[in-house]
Formats: structure tokens, C-alpha cells, sequence
């Protein structure tokens, strides 16, 4: 039973290469080529080789070879032509505007009118100038049909004060999407034949065998579904970033004319304040601050006091208790 399946296994992955470089070789106009050389090395050799080189003679006999390269030719121009580029479309846009908060709801419902959605929206606060005049600023993300993206940009702008940046870029996704596709078609294929195999595996461990490899082709099945859906909705939903600034973060700063008599006030005021502040500072010290100093040091002076005599009497009868030492020595 382990050689029929392994013999099953090997037939599969065969047939499946052959499968893959015939249709390599279509693909690239190339099969007639690949025959006759294949022909003129001598393939089927013996009896049959007879009936073979018989047959070959007969191709330079057809109409010229160049009708054909030129159909090939027209052929490949042709599949050119039938493939739909993929491209990914983005814009990134600042604007100036009278009110953020405003035209981010405007932009808002214009992403709902084009079929598209809000992907992310912030509103905040800015600082400008040495005053730091506090001015409101947003930024918004959205998707719309990537069709709709240049009258989408022409509708944003409508109402700005001014432009400040604009960039659209493009990716074109084309080769990784038909790269994509074609590794599917391959995965497919193989989790086919795993499926027929694994219905006709009798033993524990070949099923077992063939089940862990078809979890795999799965995986990586899902994966490239993944991959190309991801493709697809960002090629037909194109993103535009727009930062949304307030017309007054853009007005130059203003500096007015100098006064000194404006100074000289200025400074009266402080001092005024400055001698009131002192004058407050020394009242509270004598009512509360002193008073309270003095009620915390009259038991750290008592202690000391205590402590020091305690420090005084042990000291005066040590000399007592040596001279009795010495008595009795």
C-alpha cells in the first residue's frame, strides 16, 4: 500500500511539471520549436523513427515561417493588450481653510456621496507665534473609487484658502497580482490531487502524511487569496490624506509700535505688587510662621536638656566605679 501511494504521489507531481513547462512554453510562443527539435534529435527511435522523419520534412514545406512569427508576434501584443493594469493610486494633500472642523465634516460626507469611508479623522489644537495663539487643525484619511479620485481632489479644493502641498502618486501592481494568481492556480491544482489522494490512503500514516501536507497547501492558499484581495481593494479604493489648516496659523505675525510710557507703568505695577507681596509675606510670618517655629522648638529643647543630663550624671559615675576597681586590686 506505502509503494502504490508513494508511486500515486510521484505520477502527480510529475504530470503536474510536465503540465507547468507545456504551458511555459505555449505561453511564450515557443511549442513548435520545442517539438521539432525534439524530433530532430532522434525521439522515438527504431521502426517509428521512420514514420517520424517522414512527417518532419513536411513543415518547411508550409507557407512561409514568418506568417507564423508574425502571428505569434500579434498573438503576445494581443495578451499585452487583454491585461488589465492594477495600480494603486494615493494622494496626500494640505490646504488651508477658515474652519478645520468644517470642511473635515464636508470631507466626511463627501467619502459617503463617492461611495468611499472615512479611515481615520483627528481634530486638535496647534500654537502659533510667540503668543502661541492657540489655532484649531485637523487631518483626515479616506477612501474613495480610485475612478473618482481626481474629481474627489477638485471637490476638496473647493473651498480652500490655499494649497499648501499636493501629491498623487501611482504603483503599478500588475506583475506581483498575475505572480499571485498563477502561484494560486498551482496551490489549487496540488490541494486537487492531494484531495483525490488522501480519499484513496487506507493506512493511518499515510493519511496522516497527506492530511499535515494538504493543511499546508491550504495555508499558503488562503494566504495568496489574502494577498490578491488586498490588491484588489486597494487598486479600486484609492487613499487621500488631507491635513487641514486654520487660515489664522498662516497670517504673519504682527508686531506693534513701541511705547515706553507703556514700560514705565508696567514696571510701577510690579513694584506695587512686589512691596504689597513682601509686606503680606512679613505679616504672616510674625502670626504664623514665628509662633509655629517657636511651639516645635520647646520640646527639642526639653529633650536636649533632658538629654544632657542624663549625659552628665552617667559621666560622673564612671570615675567613682574605677577607683573602687582599683581599691580591690
Amino acid at each position: 500500500m506505502k509503494r502504490t501511494l508513494i508511486t500515486i504521489v510521484l505520477t502527480a507531481v510529475v504530470v503536474l511539471t510536465l503540465v507547468g513547462l507545456v504551458s511555459s512554453q505555449l505561453s511564450m510562443g515557443d511549442a513548435s520549436p520545442l517539438v521539432s527539435s525534439n524530433l530532430e534529435r532522434g525521439y522515438g527511435g527504431g521502426g517509428g523513427g521512420t514514420d517520424f522523419y517522414a512527417e518532419a520534412p513536411a513543415a518547411p514545406a508550409q507557407p512561409a515561417p514568418e506568417g507564423d512569427i508574425s502571428k505569434s508576434a500579434d498573438q503576445a501584443s494581443n495578451a499585452q493588450t487583454d491585461i488589465n493594469r492594477l495600480v494603486i493610486k494615493n494622494a496626500e494633500l494640505a490646504i488651508v481653510v477658515s474652519d478645520p472642523k468644517a470642511d473635515m465634516e464636508r470631507i466626511t460626507k463627501l467619502a459617503d456621496e463617492m461611495g468611499g469611508y472615512v479611515v481615520s479623522s483627528n481634530l486638535f489644537q496647534s500654537y502659533y507665534g510667540p503668543n502661541s495663539i492657540e489655532v484649531p487643525e485637523a487631518t483626515i484619511t479616506i477612501r474613495v473609487p480610485s475612478e473618482k479620485l481626481d474629481e474627489a481632489l477638485a471637490r476638496i479644493k473647493e473651498d480652500a484658502v490655499d494649497i499648501d502641498s499636493e501629491n498623487v502618486s501611482g504603483q503599478d501592481v500588475t506583475s506581483e497580482y498575475v505572480d499571485l494568481q498563477s502561484r494560486l492556480t498551482a496551490k489549487q491544482a496540488a490541494e486537487k490531487k492531494l484531495l483525490e489522494i488522501l480519499d484513496e490512503a487506507k493506512e493511518t500514516e499515510d493519511v496522516l502524511a497527506v492530511y499535515t501536507e494538504l493543511q499546508m497547501i491550504q495555508t499558503e492558499i488562503e494566504s495568496l487569496k489574502g494577498q490578491i484581495q488586498y490588491y484588489e481593494q486597494s487598486a479600486a479604493l484609492s487613499s487621500i490624506s488631507i491635513r487641514l489648516i486654520a487660515e489664522a496659523g498662516t497670517q504673519p505675525i504682527a508686531i506693534g509700535p513701541w511705547r515706553p510710557e507703556g514700560a514705565a507703568k508696567d514696571a510701577v505695577e510690579d513694584l506695587v505688587f512686589f512691596f504689597q507681596n513682601f509686606v503680606e509675606f512679613l505679616i504672616r510670618f510674625v502670626i504664623f510662621v514665628l509662633p509655629s517655629l517657636i511651639l516645635i522648638a520647646i520640646p527639642l529643647f526639653l529633650v536636649f536638656l533632658g538629654g544632657r543630663a542624663l549625659f552628665r550624671r552617667f559621666r560622673k559615675s564612671n570615675p567613682v566605679v574605677e577607683e573602687k576597681v582599683e581599691e580591690t586590686k
